[in-house]
């Protein structure tokens, strides 16, 4: 089965949890797992994403379109990327979503994918 993994993040638990001297390491972490991941066939996407502050918001409301620039709420975590894995049953995909090193200074929100099927 199928889940996203997304990486919630604030700029102070990020500050807190990753010096400055530290980040390289951080960031090398993330590429050794993901390389981990996807040798055991588990994963199937994984990107980071730029700051909220490079975010827009799309929306269309009675045929009218309304774009509006930074994120979607106000709130100190931020979306900052996701990983797309294969796991056996949900026991496994919470011990990947744990090893993604971001969880030591943020969450990650283990969602399954729906799988949905045309409406006739």
């Amino acid at each position: 089965m199928r889940y996203l993994c997304l990486i919630h993040c604030s700029d102070a638990q990020m500050a807190d949890g990753v010096p400055p001297e530290e980040f390289a390491s951080f960031v090398n972490a993330h590429l050794d797992y993901d390389d981990a991941l996807r040798a055991s066939g588990q994963l199937v996407a994984t990107e980071a994403l730029e700051s909220a502050h490079s975010a827009s918001i799309v929306r269309v409301r009675q045929g009218k379109l309304w774009v509006t620039d930074g994120p979607f709420a106000e709130t100190s975590e931020q979306l900052g990327g996701f990983y797309l894995i294969d796991a056996a049953s949900e026991e496994d995909a919470v011990r990947i979503a744990a090893g993604i090193p971001s969880a030591r200074v943020g969450s990650i929100e283990l969602r399954p994918v729906a799988h949905q099927k045309a409406v006739p």
